[in-house]
């Protein structure tokens, strides 16, 4: 019987009436493949314009004129056709997120990622539930959407199994894993990406720098523990009212076995958890020993370990959903292995396909010269501000 009074129930229809509203203008937006095409015709429309009326800017660094190119010139439009693939197969971000899927799609097609997700929400008490489901859910970024399908029927059976809404538990887990995608404990196949296009923006002031997929990954750590701290709060103090009368009475034992890992599961995740760790030891003496050919000439932070840090994220990730599905047997034979590999990189088609797009606008900006002459014009107008250094 729903315990729901008529305020309640007023707000929360007024609640669903402002999310239907957001959802119809996030809906109208096109998909950000159409948006990249968008922007990349606009740099073309901009680079035409200013460059017929000679918009140009003196660099501060070495004397130099910059000035904008018309990319709609035969020349243009010839480099246009004959660069759109070179575009897309140089674009850093492309490499890194294929090398790091190639890791992950082991440990997640062998049921490792999903295990252990559950391993970790049936452990923790009833006090630290909400608390542990969200940052997992926020964690679980790195199962890329496969956190939906393994997080929010499980938040709802983790809350049922200690009495509480599993209404409740679902959304939770539905919440974190969306509103937290990206913030991690660990480094994910999105920090790879993030990296590239980081890089491929750095490179249009300074050829040859690299961003590394770790170069956010302090401030990952700190926004995965204080948005599953808010997510906590708000979970406590507001939804846990307003989804009261929404439960269901129904005696739902089958989904309580969600919580449960098999005795073969647990000696998967031991098995696992040991082969990382040596896989770890072994990348940290690399980094760190005095000799090693992997340290780097001027020390740590130039090693290749660092600077192309996907390799060794993608070994450990194998290793582990390796040593997983061998224990589980959801890996049986050599072949097992290169088919998850397989349908990993299917998963990652919607990103090549935007990648495509990216790459294209990328490229235009940079030829255009547009992003150099922004960049000073903007910092002369900055200092001509004289604001104070804080």
């Amino acid at each position: 019987m729903s315990s729901t009074t008529p305020d309640t129930t007023e707000k929360q229809g007024g609640l669903v009436g402002a999310l239907q509203v957001l959802e119809r203008i996030g809906n109208k937006l096109p998909h950000p493949f159409w948006l990249f095409l968008i922007l990349g015709g606009i740099i073309l429309a901009a680079s035409a314009i200013l460059g017929r009326i000679g918009v140009s800017a003196v660099s501060p660094a070495d004397g130099e004129t910059v000035a904008v190119v018309n990319l709609l010139t035969p020349e243009g439009l010839r480099q246009i056709v004959t660069e759109a693939v070179p575009n897309f197969t140089a674009f850093p971000p492309l490499g890194l997120i294929i090398v790091v899927m190639l890791g992950v799609a082991v440990a997640e097609c062998s049921g490792l990622l999903a295990a252990a997700i559950r391993a970790v929400v049936a452990k923790v008490s009833p006090r630290w539930l909400t608390f542990v489901l969200a940052l997992t859910g926020v964690t679980g970024s790195v199962a890329s959407d496969a956190i939906y399908v393994v997080l929010i029927p499980l938040g709802a059976a983790a809350f049922k199994a200690v009495g509480r809404s599993p209404v409740l538990g679902a959304v939770v887990a539905f919440g974190s894993a969306s509103a937290g995608y990206n913030a991690s404990l660990l480094v994910t196949g999105t920090d790879a990406i993030l990296a590239g296009l980081s890089t491929s923006a750095a490179q249009l002031v300074e050829e040859g720098y690299v961003v590394s997929p770790v170069a956010n990954y302090f401030f990952s750590i700190a926004s995965a523990i204080v948005l599953a701290l808010i997510i906590t709060a708000v979970t406590e103090l507001l939804l846990t009212r307003t989804t009261r009368g929404l439960d269901d009475d129904s005696d739902d034992a089958e989904g309580l076995d969600d919580l449960n890992v098999a005795e073969d599961e647990s000696k998967g995740l031991r098995r696992a958890g040991l082969t990382a760790l040596v896989l770890l030891a072994a990348y940290f003496a690399a980094l760190f020993v005095p000799g090693s050919p992997l340290r780097g000439e001027e020390g740590v932070l130039d090693s290749p370990l660092l600077t192309d840090i996907v390799v060794p994220i993608a070994i450990i990730f194998a290793g582990a959903g390796l040593a997983y599905g061998l224990t589980t047997r959801s890996i049986t034979s050599a072949g097992d292995v290169p088919s998850m590999m397989g349908k990993g990189i299917v998963s990652l088609a919607p990103v090549l396909v935007l990648f495509f797009a990216a790459a294209q606008f990328v490229a235009y900006f940079k030829w255009s010269n547009i992003g150099p002459i922004i960049a000073i014009e903007g910092s002369s107008i900055l200092q001509s501000w004289n604001l104070p250094p804080l």
